[in-house]
């Protein structure tokens, strides 16, 4: 296969971190990213050239081109973390087959992505490309977490943010390992959508009553484990109004100002703590057979039909720049078409 000298990639304007406070909000790209066409990035020992299909955007990759991710941007490089296309070269045997996989050297929003061969995930037939284009940060999140909750022994545990595609994830993984899940939203109207789901109760973070619920709720069902994606006041008083040794594993961070911290006893005398959760660096230390089940086990997920992702809109490459701000963060999954999808891949 002929490949080409140039491609179109959506790069990064600015290096290194933002001098400010950044929240998730994406009225624009035009000061964080822009169309070009740049040079073919070539695989050298261990690396591998995909021609992408699919690119996810998710919460991470705005918080990477606005500068506010845990790694720094580098200007002129290609962002996005996620996507699925065609190994096209590179130092692998899976050349010519579809693949999942994390973008470690040249991202995903563009025709073509550079990375190492160890973040490869071939794929099954029977998963197309809308859910194996996000099959890792939100789906392997929602597994390494609810590891987590089970060797914690826990009856119950909490998900904030859970009517993101990762909360309604982590619903259905308590559901069928019979650990039962309390989802906290925003909006009164997700709930009915949440328990379908699998949500076994729903605190609705708005409501006037929430600290009443949460103690009813909490009361209850006991959860140990807080799995937090907002990391606000909410979080923090939940948080507190938990019982001893709870957990409260933070993953995110969606809330523009940090939580006050108004128990400090507790970490002394109830043996509480936070913590923080990774994917990159779970799938790193992690043994590497659990790491393949858990691949495994998505993708049956989706093959199965008991996951799917919940695509909202996917807006072309060419036409990025104007149209997914349109449609970021409007409820359901935006994905950037890339071009590279054969036809039945869909």
């Amino acid at each position: 296969m002929a490949l080409p000298d140039r491609m179109k990639a959506l790069v990064v304007t600015e290096s290194g971190h933002a001098d400010s406070r950044q929240d998730q909000s994406l009225p624009s790209l035009a000061p964080h990213v822009a169309l070009e066409e740049i040079a073919l990035p070539r695989p050298g020992p261990g690396q591998a050239l995909i021609r992408v299909h699919r690119a996810s955007v998710n919460p991470s990759d705005v918080a990477f081109i606005k500068g506010a991710y845990g790694q720094p941007r580098v200007k002129g490089v290609p962002a996005g973390f996620e996507g699925v296309g065609t190994v096209v070269a590179g130092d692998t045997p899976l050349i010519g087959r579809r693949v999942s996989f994390f973008a470690t050297h040249s991202g995903t929003w563009a025709e073509y992505a550079l990375t190492d061969v160890a973040t490869l995930i071939p794929l099954r037939p029977d998963v197309g490309d809308a859910d194996a284009a996000g099959l890792l940060v939100n789906p392997m999140t929602a597994v390494a977490m609810f590891d987590l909750v089970r060797q914690d022994g826990a009856d119950s545990f909490i998900a904030t943010a859970a009517a993101s595609q990762l909360g309604k994830f982590l619903m259905a993984l308590g559901r069928d390992g019979g650990i039962r899940p309390i989802a906290v939203v925003r909006r009164a109207e997700q709930a009915e959508m949440l328990r379908a789901h699998g949500a076994a109760e729903v605190l609705v973070s708005t409501a006037p009553d929430m600290a009443r619920q949460a103690r009813d709720v909490l009361g209850r069902l006991g959860p140990r484990i807080l799995l937090d994606a907002v990391a606000d006041q909410v979080s923090a008083d939940l948080f507190f109004a938990m019982g001893r040794g709870a957990r409260w594993v933070i993953y995110g961070r969606l809330a523009t100002e940090p939580p006050r911290l108004t128990e400090p006893g507790q970490f002394i005398f109830l043996g509480k703590r936070v913590e923080g959760f990774w994917l990159t660096g779970w799938m790193r230390e992690t043994p590497r057979a659990r790491v393949e089940a858990a691949i495994a086990e998505v993708q049956a997920r989706f093959a199965d039909g008991r996951w799917r992702t919940d695509v909202a809109a996917v807006v072309p490459l060419t036409e990025a720049m104007e149209q997914l701000p349109a449609v970021y963060g409007r409820g359901g999954k935006v994905q950037i078409d890339c071009g590279g999808a054969a036809a039945g891949t869909e």
